[in-house]
């Protein structure tokens, strides 16, 4: 079967199919297979990942998570401290977040709240004040507050520099 009808049947493009062939060429792989070679096995043989993650190290996500309770903390703070310690080994920044988010997503939850739309609003401030800079004639300022509102159970934000 040519390349192009297996992109085809697998619904991938020719270049896909052309990576995966490389890939089993340069890790010495011809049909017919091996009788010892099972999909695991094959898998690992032609996944592009495996060659880069295997070497790569995971973040503590545990102490991320605890990081991230605390104010102002984004994914970007613990990053570079991750980075450096793991120099060479460690994950690109967005492939850090997604990995963190998916770790995330699987913790469990609690506290789980029910609010009928329009019911409540909820309000807050949001962070450190912001220099806001004058327009005309270039005067730094600091807002006091930005202050954000949202209804409950909608998708209505309302957000303001004060």
């Amino acid at each position: 079967m040519g390349q192009r009808k297996i992109a085809q049947a697998l619904h991938i493009s020719k270049g896909a199919v052309g990576n995966y062939l490389n890939l089993a060429r340069a890790n010495g792989l011809s049909w017919p297979l091996p009788q010892d070679m099972d999909e695991e096995k094959l898998e690992q043989s032609v996944s592009l990942r495996s060659v880069e993650s295997s070497q790569l190290l995971e973040p503590d996500y545990a102490i991320i998570h605890q990081e991230l309770k605390r104010k102002d903390v984004t994914l970007q703070l613990p990053w570079p401290e991750y980075a450096t310690i793991h120099e060479g080994n460690a994950h690109h920044y967005s492939h850090y977040c997604h990995l963190y988010r998916n770790w995330a997503d699987k913790q469990k939850r609690g506290m789980r709240q029910r609010h009928r739309a329009g019911a409540k609003l909820f309000i807050n401030d949001c962070g450190p004040t912001v220099e806001i800079i004058e327009p005309d004639t270039g005067e730094i300022g600091k807002a006091q507050v930005i202050f954000v509102a949202v209804l409950g159970a909608s998708n209505y934000t309302y957000a303001e520099a004060t």
